[in-house]
């Protein structure tokens, strides 16, 4: 006797292409609401899903608990950079940023609340904006990207004042030394600029690649990944990742990590790296590599530490790059879950 063959039911075109979207997403950008309890990821087709940390880790949680709240397209191409401010979601695409009321978006009135474009040198520039930063101390968002500069927004009035120019190439990733006010950015050029806010001037370069215990020349010179705590600096790409001291110009950490890292932060007594490869990597100062974790993605681009006191509840680490997938670390050892976009 014959097996009856499977009934195959066809999928829809609408659904094809939803499957196709989500098999080929790369999640760019995540920022924490300011209450604590919201995290926004932007992806490669422009989209923001704006997920619920507190009924995901909830101990009635499902699986719908893990999918986005509300999905709205924000951008044309992709969401590259998100900060939060008290009120507001800031996302950046391609030449423009917008601002988003998290009180709005969370009621599902996704409606931009301003868009504005940096002062590019022609109008026919279109350069991306990779990195997004706020100066708390004079309510102000630091914007760099496709155009080698940095510009500086002020919040309130959403004018731009100034901007800052040096590096030869694009620049990826930006950090603000608070106490200075001293904006460190690093780029394609391969160099780790440090502008001093009050005088808009460079005030340091640091050439990573020309550092012998640094230089990787198979894997470039960019700096993909940069991020300050006082005195120190750690910053890596296609050199090593490398841990410096800022007054001295001196690299004093070299940590024994191949793949090119996209995103680090201090965190307490340790460095956290994500990059090529699906590990979220913890480094002890003096280099010793404390734990990899492993998470569901085959390459990461950033890294959220939500650590809003209002908050403590959702306390969680997020990770996300080049799947569909925001992996939720509820400590340090182990992915606990992952939400889906």
């Amino acid at each position: 006797m014959e097996r009856a063959l499977p009934l195959v039911v066809p999928l829809g075109q609408a659904e094809v292409f939803q499957a196709l979207q989500r098999l080929h997403m790369t999640i760019f950008s995540q920022s924490v609401s300011p209450c604590g309890k919201f995290l926004a990821a932007g992806n490669n087709y422009g989209q923001i899903a704006i997920f619920s940390l507190s009924a995901a880790l909830s101990s009635e949680a499902k699986e719908e608990s893990k999918k986005p709240v509300v999905t709205f397209q924000a951008h044309d191409g992709p969401v590259y950079s998100m900060v939060s401010t008290d009120r507001h979601l800031l996302s950046a695409g391609d030449g423009e940023v917008k601002a988003w009321l998290w009180a709005e978006m969370l009621k599902k009135g996704c409606k931009e609340l301003w868009c504005r474009q940096p002062p590019y040198r022609t109008s026919l520039e279109v350069p991306e904006i990779n990195a997004l930063l706020l100066v708390p101390k004079e309510n102000s968002l630091i914007l760099a990207g496709g155009d080698c500069q940095l510009h500086t927004m002020d919040l309130e009035t959403g004018t731009f004042t100034r901007v800052l120019r040096g590096h030869t190439d694009y620049i990826h990733c930006l950090a603000l030394r608070e106490r200075s006010p001293e904006v460190l950015s690093g780029g394609e050029d391969g160099a780790v600029r440090l502008w001093d806010l009050r005088t808009a001037k460079e005030v340091q370069t640091i050439e990573v690649y020309k550092h012998e215990e640094c230089s990787r020349p198979h894997n470039g010179r960019w700096i993909g990944c940069l991020a300050t705590d006082s005195d120190w600096m750690v910053c890596g790409g296609g050199p090593a990742l490398t841990l410096w001291h800022l007054r001295s110009s001196t690299p004093t950490t070299v940590f024994p990590m191949r793949a090119p890292q996209k995103h680090v932060t201090f965190y307490q007594d340790l460095i956290l790296s994500a990059g090529q490869g699906h590990c979220v990597n913890q480094w002890q100062l003096s280099g010793e590599l404390k734990a990899q974790v492993p998470g569901s993605s085959p390459g990461l681009l950033s890294l959220s530490l939500n650590q809003q006191p209002t908050a403590p509840e959702c306390k969680v680490l997020t990770a996300a790059g080049n799947s569909c997938r925001v992996d939720v670390f509820t400590n340090l050892g182990y992915r606990a879950f992952s939400l889906s976009f």
